[in-house]
Protein backbone atom coordinates (compact mmCIF):
# COMPACT_ATOMS: atom_id res chain seq x y z
CA UNK A 1 0.00 0.00 0.00
CA UNK A 2 1.40 3.39 -1.03
CA UNK A 3 1.73 5.94 1.77
CA UNK A 4 1.62 9.72 1.38
CA UNK A 5 1.70 12.50 3.95
CA UNK A 6 -1.40 14.10 2.43
CA UNK A 7 -3.92 12.85 -0.10
CA UNK A 8 -6.35 15.19 -1.83
CA UNK A 9 -9.40 13.60 -3.39
CA UNK A 10 -10.50 15.76 -6.32
CA UNK A 11 -8.43 17.22 -9.17
CA UNK A 12 -10.37 20.46 -9.45
CA UNK A 13 -9.73 24.06 -8.45
CA UNK A 14 -9.96 23.49 -4.69
CA UNK A 15 -7.82 20.36 -4.86
CA UNK A 16 -4.96 21.95 -6.79
CA UNK A 17 -5.02 25.16 -4.76
CA UNK A 18 -4.80 23.15 -1.54
CA UNK A 19 -2.00 20.95 -2.87
CA UNK A 20 0.09 23.85 -4.15
CA UNK A 21 -0.25 25.84 -0.93
CA UNK A 22 0.53 22.76 1.14
CA UNK A 23 3.61 21.89 -0.91
CA UNK A 24 4.76 25.53 -0.77
CA UNK A 25 4.49 25.56 3.02
CA UNK A 26 5.92 22.17 3.98
CA UNK A 27 9.11 20.97 2.35
CA UNK A 28 9.95 17.29 1.96
CA UNK A 29 6.31 16.21 2.16
CA UNK A 30 4.58 13.80 -0.22
CA UNK A 31 1.29 15.08 -1.61
CA UNK A 32 -0.99 13.16 -3.96
CA UNK A 33 -4.06 14.33 -5.89
CA UNK A 34 -6.50 11.55 -6.82
CA UNK A 35 -8.76 12.39 -9.75
CA UNK A 36 -11.52 10.01 -10.84
CA UNK A 37 -11.57 11.21 -14.47
CA UNK A 38 -9.01 11.23 -17.25
CA UNK A 39 -8.65 15.01 -17.07
CA UNK A 40 -8.07 17.47 -14.23
CA UNK A 41 -9.45 21.01 -13.75
CA UNK A 42 -12.32 20.44 -16.19
CA UNK A 43 -14.65 22.85 -14.40
CA UNK A 44 -11.97 25.55 -14.45
CA UNK A 45 -11.69 25.13 -18.21
CA UNK A 46 -15.37 25.87 -18.90
CA UNK A 47 -15.92 28.46 -16.18
CA UNK A 48 -16.75 32.01 -17.20
CA UNK A 49 -17.43 30.92 -20.76
CA UNK A 50 -13.90 29.54 -21.05
CA UNK A 51 -12.29 32.66 -19.55
CA UNK A 52 -12.31 31.51 -15.87
CA UNK A 53 -14.01 33.94 -13.53
CA UNK A 54 -11.28 33.68 -10.86
CA UNK A 55 -12.83 35.88 -8.18
CA UNK A 56 -14.85 39.07 -7.63
CA UNK A 57 -13.59 42.57 -6.84
CA UNK A 58 -15.14 42.78 -3.39
CA UNK A 59 -12.53 43.58 -0.74
CA UNK A 60 -14.59 43.79 2.46
CA UNK A 61 -15.13 40.40 4.17
CA UNK A 62 -18.62 41.27 5.42
CA UNK A 63 -19.72 42.34 1.93
CA UNK A 64 -18.06 39.38 0.23
CA UNK A 65 -19.78 36.88 2.53
CA UNK A 66 -23.21 38.29 1.60
CA UNK A 67 -22.89 36.61 -1.80
CA UNK A 68 -23.21 33.11 -0.28
CA UNK A 69 -26.80 31.91 0.31
CA UNK A 70 -25.31 28.98 2.19
CA UNK A 71 -22.06 29.72 4.03
CA UNK A 72 -22.42 33.47 4.65
CA UNK A 73 -21.90 33.23 8.41
CA UNK A 74 -19.29 30.46 8.28
CA UNK A 75 -17.07 32.17 5.67
CA UNK A 76 -16.84 35.53 7.40
CA UNK A 77 -13.94 34.45 9.64
CA UNK A 78 -12.04 32.63 6.86
CA UNK A 79 -12.36 35.69 4.59
CA UNK A 80 -10.48 37.72 7.19
CA UNK A 81 -7.62 35.25 6.66
CA UNK A 82 -7.68 34.85 2.86
CA UNK A 83 -9.94 36.64 0.39
CA UNK A 84 -9.94 38.60 -2.86
CA UNK A 85 -6.80 40.68 -2.39
CA UNK A 86 -4.89 37.58 -1.30
CA UNK A 87 -6.14 35.70 -4.37
CA UNK A 88 -4.93 38.48 -6.67
CA UNK A 89 -1.50 38.49 -4.98
CA UNK A 90 -1.29 34.69 -5.12
CA UNK A 91 -1.78 34.58 -8.87
CA UNK A 92 0.39 37.63 -9.56
CA UNK A 93 3.27 36.03 -7.65
CA UNK A 94 2.99 33.15 -10.12
CA UNK A 95 2.92 35.35 -13.20
CA UNK A 96 -0.86 35.51 -13.71
CA UNK A 97 -2.27 39.02 -13.76
CA UNK A 98 -6.02 39.48 -13.23
CA UNK A 99 -8.28 42.25 -14.51
CA UNK A 100 -11.53 43.68 -13.16
CA UNK A 101 -14.55 44.02 -15.43
CA UNK A 102 -17.31 46.61 -15.01
CA UNK A 103 -19.56 44.23 -13.08
CA UNK A 104 -16.75 43.33 -10.64
CA UNK A 105 -15.91 39.92 -12.09
CA UNK A 106 -12.19 39.18 -12.34
CA UNK A 107 -10.50 37.23 -15.14
CA UNK A 108 -6.93 36.58 -16.24
CA UNK A 109 -5.85 39.31 -18.66
CA UNK A 110 -5.43 36.55 -21.25
CA UNK A 111 -9.21 35.94 -21.12
CA UNK A 112 -8.40 32.23 -21.18
CA UNK A 113 -8.97 29.59 -18.51
CA UNK A 114 -5.90 27.82 -19.91
CA UNK A 115 -3.79 30.47 -18.17
CA UNK A 116 -5.11 29.35 -14.77
CA UNK A 117 -4.85 25.65 -15.63
CA UNK A 118 -1.27 26.05 -16.87
CA UNK A 119 -0.38 27.93 -13.69
CA UNK A 120 -1.75 25.15 -11.49
CA UNK A 121 -0.11 22.35 -13.46
CA UNK A 122 3.24 24.15 -13.61
CA UNK A 123 3.22 24.87 -9.87
CA UNK A 124 2.14 21.34 -8.98
CA UNK A 125 4.95 19.90 -11.11
CA UNK A 126 7.54 22.33 -9.72
CA UNK A 127 6.61 21.46 -6.14
CA UNK A 128 6.52 17.70 -6.72
CA UNK A 129 2.78 17.21 -6.26
CA UNK A 130 1.79 13.84 -7.73
CA UNK A 131 -1.39 13.58 -9.78
CA UNK A 132 -3.06 10.23 -10.39
CA UNK A 133 -5.89 10.28 -12.93
CA UNK A 134 -8.56 7.59 -13.44
CA UNK A 135 -8.47 6.81 -9.71
CA UNK A 136 -12.09 6.68 -8.59
CA UNK A 137 -12.30 6.47 -4.81
CA UNK A 138 -14.41 3.53 -3.62
CA UNK A 139 -13.99 3.74 0.16
CA UNK A 140 -12.29 5.75 2.88
CA UNK A 141 -11.79 4.66 6.48
CA UNK A 142 -9.47 5.11 9.42
CA UNK A 143 -7.00 2.49 10.65
CA UNK A 144 -5.39 3.71 13.85
CA UNK A 145 -3.98 7.15 13.01
CA UNK A 146 -3.93 6.59 9.24
CA UNK A 147 -6.55 7.19 6.57
CA UNK A 148 -6.99 4.33 4.09
CA UNK A 149 -8.20 5.29 0.62
CA UNK A 150 -9.35 2.50 -1.68
CA UNK A 151 -9.52 3.36 -5.39
CA UNK A 152 -10.22 1.48 -8.63
CA UNK A 153 -6.46 1.49 -9.29
CA UNK A 154 -5.15 0.55 -5.85
CA UNK A 155 -5.07 1.44 -2.17
CA UNK A 156 -3.31 4.31 -0.42
CA UNK A 157 -2.72 5.47 3.13
CA UNK A 158 -2.10 8.98 4.44
CA UNK A 159 -1.76 11.06 7.58
CA UNK A 160 -4.01 13.87 6.34
CA UNK A 161 -6.97 13.45 3.99
CA UNK A 162 -8.51 16.40 2.12
CA UNK A 163 -11.81 16.12 0.26
CA UNK A 164 -12.09 18.63 -2.60
CA UNK A 165 -14.44 16.83 -4.99
CA UNK A 166 -17.13 19.47 -5.35
CA UNK A 167 -20.71 18.26 -5.65
CA UNK A 168 -20.08 14.53 -5.89
CA UNK A 169 -22.94 12.31 -4.61
CA UNK A 170 -20.69 9.23 -4.48
CA UNK A 171 -18.15 10.96 -2.22
CA UNK A 172 -20.94 12.42 -0.07
CA UNK A 173 -22.14 8.83 0.48
CA UNK A 174 -18.62 7.79 1.55
CA UNK A 175 -18.57 10.68 4.03
CA UNK A 176 -22.00 9.68 5.31
CA UNK A 177 -20.64 6.17 5.92
CA UNK A 178 -17.97 7.56 8.28
CA UNK A 179 -20.45 9.66 10.26
CA UNK A 180 -20.95 12.95 8.46
CA UNK A 181 -24.36 14.48 7.79
CA UNK A 182 -24.99 15.40 4.16
CA UNK A 183 -27.52 18.07 3.20
CA UNK A 184 -29.30 16.79 0.09
CA UNK A 185 -28.19 18.62 -3.04
CA UNK A 186 -30.51 20.67 -5.22
CA UNK A 187 -29.58 22.88 -8.21
CA UNK A 188 -28.53 26.38 -7.21
CA UNK A 189 -27.72 28.47 -10.31
CA UNK A 190 -30.38 28.04 -12.97
CA UNK A 191 -32.56 30.02 -15.36
CA UNK A 192 -36.37 30.12 -15.53
CA UNK A 193 -38.37 28.51 -18.32
CA UNK A 194 -41.25 30.80 -19.38
CA UNK A 195 -43.49 30.53 -22.43
CA UNK A 196 -45.24 33.89 -22.72
CA UNK A 197 -46.17 36.07 -25.70
CA UNK A 198 -44.94 39.19 -23.88
CA UNK A 199 -41.32 38.02 -24.17
CA UNK A 200 -41.65 35.89 -27.28
CA UNK A 201 -39.08 36.58 -30.03
CA UNK A 202 -37.05 38.87 -27.77
CA UNK A 203 -34.07 36.50 -27.39
CA UNK A 204 -30.90 38.31 -26.41
CA UNK A 205 -32.67 41.39 -25.11
CA UNK A 206 -31.36 42.58 -21.72
CA UNK A 207 -32.70 45.24 -19.37
CA UNK A 208 -32.70 46.12 -15.68
CA UNK A 209 -35.70 44.77 -13.76
CA UNK A 210 -36.78 43.70 -10.31
CA UNK A 211 -38.28 40.23 -9.90
CA UNK A 212 -40.07 38.56 -7.02
CA UNK A 213 -41.37 35.02 -6.62
CA UNK A 214 -45.05 35.00 -5.72
CA UNK A 215 -46.03 33.69 -2.27
CA UNK A 216 -42.46 33.95 -0.99
CA UNK A 217 -39.93 36.46 0.34
CA UNK A 218 -37.64 35.90 -2.66
CA UNK A 219 -36.89 39.04 -4.64
CA UNK A 220 -33.94 40.55 -6.48
CA UNK A 221 -33.03 43.18 -9.00
CA UNK A 222 -30.44 43.46 -11.72
CA UNK A 223 -29.96 42.78 -15.43
CA UNK A 224 -32.59 40.41 -16.79
CA UNK A 225 -31.80 38.59 -20.03
CA UNK A 226 -34.58 37.20 -22.21
CA UNK A 227 -33.65 33.87 -23.79
CA UNK A 228 -35.38 31.56 -26.24
CA UNK A 229 -36.58 29.43 -23.30
CA UNK A 230 -37.45 32.17 -20.79
CA UNK A 231 -35.40 34.51 -18.61
CA UNK A 232 -31.85 34.53 -17.28
CA UNK A 233 -29.28 37.12 -16.22
CA UNK A 234 -27.85 38.14 -12.81
CA UNK A 235 -31.24 39.11 -11.36
CA UNK A 236 -32.70 35.67 -12.08
CA UNK A 237 -29.57 33.76 -11.04
CA UNK A 238 -29.61 35.54 -7.66
CA UNK A 239 -33.18 34.36 -7.14
CA UNK A 240 -32.27 30.80 -8.11
CA UNK A 241 -29.34 30.76 -5.67
CA UNK A 242 -31.15 32.22 -2.68
CA UNK A 243 -34.30 30.24 -3.42
CA UNK A 244 -32.61 26.95 -4.36
CA UNK A 245 -34.45 24.82 -1.77
CA UNK A 246 -37.74 26.68 -1.83
CA UNK A 247 -38.00 26.54 -5.63
CA UNK A 248 -37.05 22.85 -5.61
CA UNK A 249 -39.97 22.23 -3.22
CA UNK A 250 -42.23 23.99 -5.73
CA UNK A 251 -40.89 21.57 -8.37
CA UNK A 252 -39.88 24.65 -10.38
CA UNK A 253 -43.47 25.66 -11.11
CA UNK A 254 -44.31 29.08 -9.67
CA UNK A 255 -45.25 32.61 -10.59
CA UNK A 256 -42.95 35.64 -10.71
CA UNK A 257 -43.80 39.33 -10.75
CA UNK A 258 -41.57 41.46 -12.98
CA UNK A 259 -41.19 45.21 -12.56
CA UNK A 260 -39.58 46.43 -15.77
CA UNK A 261 -39.24 49.88 -14.17
CA UNK A 262 -37.23 48.54 -11.19
CA UNK A 263 -38.47 50.64 -8.26
CA UNK A 264 -41.41 52.56 -9.70
CA UNK A 265 -44.94 51.65 -8.64
CA UNK A 266 -48.00 51.24 -10.86
CA UNK A 267 -49.17 54.68 -9.64
CA UNK A 268 -45.82 56.22 -10.62
CA UNK A 269 -46.10 54.65 -14.06
CA UNK A 270 -49.71 55.81 -14.43
CA UNK A 271 -48.75 59.42 -13.71
CA UNK A 272 -46.07 59.32 -16.40
CA UNK A 273 -48.37 57.61 -18.91
CA UNK A 274 -50.97 60.36 -18.41
CA UNK A 275 -48.19 62.90 -19.00
CA UNK A 276 -47.13 61.11 -22.20
CA UNK A 277 -50.77 61.08 -23.36
CA UNK A 278 -50.94 64.84 -22.86
CA UNK A 279 -47.58 65.66 -24.47
CA UNK A 280 -47.66 63.20 -27.39
CA UNK A 281 -51.39 63.06 -28.10
CA UNK A 282 -51.02 62.73 -31.90
CA UNK A 283 -48.25 60.12 -31.78
CA UNK A 284 -48.67 56.36 -31.71
CA UNK A 285 -47.31 54.82 -28.48
CA UNK A 286 -45.69 52.17 -30.70
CA UNK A 287 -43.43 54.75 -32.40
CA UNK A 288 -41.13 55.51 -29.47
CA UNK A 289 -40.35 53.37 -26.44
CA UNK A 290 -40.80 55.08 -23.08
CA UNK A 291 -39.17 54.60 -19.65
CA UNK A 292 -35.87 53.85 -21.49
CA UNK A 293 -37.16 50.33 -22.20
CA UNK A 294 -35.95 48.34 -25.23
CA UNK A 295 -38.37 49.15 -28.06
CA UNK A 296 -39.42 45.56 -28.83
CA UNK A 297 -40.22 44.88 -25.17
CA UNK A 298 -42.18 48.15 -24.93
CA UNK A 299 -44.20 47.24 -28.02
CA UNK A 300 -44.99 43.75 -26.67
CA UNK A 301 -46.20 45.25 -23.39
CA UNK A 302 -48.39 47.68 -25.34
CA UNK A 303 -49.99 44.79 -27.22
CA UNK A 304 -50.48 42.88 -23.96
CA UNK A 305 -52.32 45.94 -22.62
CA UNK A 306 -54.72 45.98 -25.56
CA UNK A 307 -53.01 48.92 -27.32
CA UNK A 308 -52.86 48.15 -31.02
CA UNK A 309 -50.54 49.58 -33.64
CA UNK A 310 -52.04 52.69 -35.20
CA UNK A 311 -53.75 53.87 -32.04
CA UNK A 312 -52.62 57.28 -30.84
CA UNK A 313 -51.87 58.38 -27.28
CA UNK A 314 -54.99 60.54 -27.39
CA UNK A 315 -57.12 57.46 -28.20
CA UNK A 316 -56.08 55.50 -25.13
CA UNK A 317 -58.67 55.11 -22.40
CA UNK A 318 -58.00 54.88 -18.70
CA UNK A 319 -58.41 51.10 -18.67
CA UNK A 320 -55.67 50.66 -21.30
CA UNK A 321 -53.34 52.98 -19.41
CA UNK A 322 -54.09 51.20 -16.16
CA UNK A 323 -53.36 47.83 -17.79
CA UNK A 324 -50.11 49.17 -19.24
CA UNK A 325 -48.98 50.57 -15.88
CA UNK A 326 -49.58 47.10 -14.39
CA UNK A 327 -47.70 45.36 -17.20
CA UNK A 328 -44.76 47.70 -16.65
CA UNK A 329 -44.52 47.26 -12.89
CA UNK A 330 -46.27 44.08 -11.79
CA UNK A 331 -46.71 41.70 -14.70
CA UNK A 332 -47.19 38.07 -13.63
CA UNK A 333 -45.29 35.36 -15.54
CA UNK A 334 -45.60 31.61 -15.01
CA UNK A 335 -42.38 29.63 -14.63
CA UNK A 336 -42.66 26.00 -15.74
CA UNK A 337 -39.25 24.47 -15.18
CA UNK A 338 -35.58 25.42 -15.11
CA UNK A 339 -32.50 25.20 -17.28
CA UNK A 340 -28.86 24.87 -16.26
CA UNK A 341 -26.92 28.13 -16.41
CA UNK A 342 -24.49 27.61 -19.32
CA UNK A 343 -22.27 24.60 -18.58
CA UNK A 344 -21.76 25.62 -14.96
CA UNK A 345 -23.71 23.32 -12.68
CA UNK A 346 -23.71 24.57 -9.09
CA UNK A 347 -25.62 22.86 -6.30
CA UNK A 348 -26.81 23.72 -2.83
CA UNK A 349 -25.97 20.81 -0.57
CA UNK A 350 -23.07 18.89 0.90
CA UNK A 351 -21.34 18.33 4.22
CA UNK A 352 -23.34 19.92 7.04
CA UNK A 353 -21.56 23.12 8.09
CA UNK A 354 -21.99 22.51 11.83
CA UNK A 355 -19.70 19.51 11.44
CA UNK A 356 -16.74 21.61 10.24
CA UNK A 357 -14.29 23.79 12.17
CA UNK A 358 -14.00 26.88 9.99
CA UNK A 359 -10.75 28.00 11.61
CA UNK A 360 -9.08 25.02 9.93
CA UNK A 361 -11.76 23.50 7.64
CA UNK A 362 -11.19 20.25 9.53
CA UNK A 363 -13.97 17.79 10.26
CA UNK A 364 -15.38 17.85 13.79
CA UNK A 365 -16.38 14.21 13.31
CA UNK A 366 -13.08 12.72 12.14
CA UNK A 367 -9.61 14.04 12.97
CA UNK A 368 -7.17 14.80 10.13
CA UNK A 369 -10.01 15.01 7.62
CA UNK A 370 -10.36 18.36 5.82
CA UNK A 371 -12.69 19.91 3.25
CA UNK A 372 -12.25 22.54 0.54
CA UNK A 373 -14.73 23.91 -1.99
CA UNK A 374 -18.25 22.83 -2.86
CA UNK A 375 -18.08 19.44 -1.14
CA UNK A 376 -19.35 21.54 1.78
CA UNK A 377 -22.90 22.90 1.87
CA UNK A 378 -21.61 26.25 0.58
CA UNK A 379 -22.55 27.89 -2.68
CA UNK A 380 -22.67 31.39 -4.10
CA UNK A 381 -24.29 33.54 -6.70
CA UNK A 382 -22.56 33.80 -10.07
CA UNK A 383 -19.57 36.11 -10.47
CA UNK A 384 -16.45 34.31 -9.23
CA UNK A 385 -17.64 33.75 -5.67
CA UNK A 386 -17.66 29.94 -5.80
CA UNK A 387 -14.00 29.94 -6.83
CA UNK A 388 -13.15 32.37 -4.03
CA UNK A 389 -14.65 29.88 -1.57
CA UNK A 390 -12.35 27.21 -3.04
CA UNK A 391 -9.26 29.44 -2.76
CA UNK A 392 -10.05 30.45 0.81
CA UNK A 393 -10.75 26.90 1.96
CA UNK A 394 -7.69 25.49 0.18
CA UNK A 395 -5.38 28.08 1.69
CA UNK A 396 -6.69 27.59 5.24
CA UNK A 397 -6.55 23.79 4.99
CA UNK A 398 -2.91 23.97 3.85
CA UNK A 399 -2.01 26.38 6.65
CA UNK A 400 -3.80 24.23 9.25
CA UNK A 401 -1.95 21.08 8.17
CA UNK A 402 1.37 22.95 8.07
CA UNK A 403 0.86 24.14 11.64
Amino acid sequence: MTHKNSIIIGGGAAGFFTAINLASTISNTSILILERGKEVLTKVRISGGGRCNVTHAEFIPQELSKNYPRGEKELLGPFHTFMTGDTIDWFEQRGVELKIEEDGRMFPISDSSSTIIDCFLKEAHRLGVEIYKNHSVQKIHKEDALWIVKTTQGDFSCDKLIIATGSNPKVWKLLEDIGHTITTAVPSLFTFNINDTRIKDLMGLSTEASVEVLNSKLRSEGPLLITHWGVSGPGILKLSAWGARELAEKKYHFGIKINWLLYQTADDAMDQLLDYKHKHAKQSPHTYAQFELPKRLWQNLLLASGIKEGEKWADLNKQQLHQLSNELTQGIYKVHGKSTFKEEFVTAGGVHLKEVNFKTFESKICSNLYFAGEVLNIDAITGGFNFQNAWTGGYIVARAIAN
